[in-house]
């Protein structure tokens, strides 16, 4: 695996280990961090899989572009779009006043990152 795509795994990574710590606090829980680092997540994962591909990409957020180039490697992935496009809202407006994430919202992303990073990891020959 090239080190550019190990690099972006690890970003993934400790963008998971944040949602899994916050995700467990009882007191005051950032749901909109939790959001935000399942995004991340994804997005990372996007990126270490166009890496390994030699896919070049853009600085952008948006994980359905992502997911728009990632199918020329991951075709399959198409069944992703809808989960990818509930997550891309978290880049950007929920770091902001003017919108909040719930519990619920909290929860959902947290689920939709765990299976769309196991996809990800076994896409990339590394362990669940």
């Amino acid at each position: 695996m090239k080190l550019i795509t190990l690099e972006w795994v690890a970003k993934a990574e400790g963008d998971f280990a944040v949602l899994e710590r916050e995700s467990r606090v009882r007191k005051q829980p950032n749901y909109d961090g939790i959001c935000f680092h399942a995004q991340q997540c994804a997005e990372k994962y996007l990126k270490a899989i166009l890496c390994e591909a030699d896919i070049a990409f853009s600085k952008a957020h948006s994980l359905t572009s992502l997911i728009d180039q990632a199918l020329l490697v991951e075709p399959f992935w198409e069944t992703w779009r809808e989960h990818l496009a509930y997550l891309s809202v978290y880049a950007v407006d929920f770091r902001y006043p003017g919108m909040s994430a719930d519990k619920e919202q909290a929860r959902q992303s947290r689920k939709l990152c765990l299976e769309f990073r196991k996809a990800a990891r076994q896409a990339l020959a590394l362990d669940s």
